[in-house]
């Protein structure tokens, strides 16, 4: 399946899954960068939430392309 971004502004961008059953937000805050997964419980792995805290941007973009990888499914 694909990720398709679905919002953007300063602050937030956020990535849904094809099936619609999951999302990643990528945050900057005031300190740090934020990066969560959510599943619903209809997603195929079942429902979960994750956060992480990262110092850096490029660390946060990091975990968001490893996310993306690890939480897709087959079609």
């Amino acid at each position: 399946m694909s990720w398709t971004e679905v919002r953007r502004d300063d602050r937030i961008v956020e990535w849904e899954r094809s099936d619609g059953h999951a999302t990643i937000r990528l945050r900057r805050g005031p300190n740090a960068w934020h990066v969560r997964v959510d599943r619903l419980y209809q997603s195929a792995e079942g429902r979960g939430y994750e956060g992480e805290r990262f110092e850096s941007e490029p660390d946060a973009r990091e975990a968001v392309d490893a996310w993306k990888a690890e939480y897709d499914v087959e079609n």
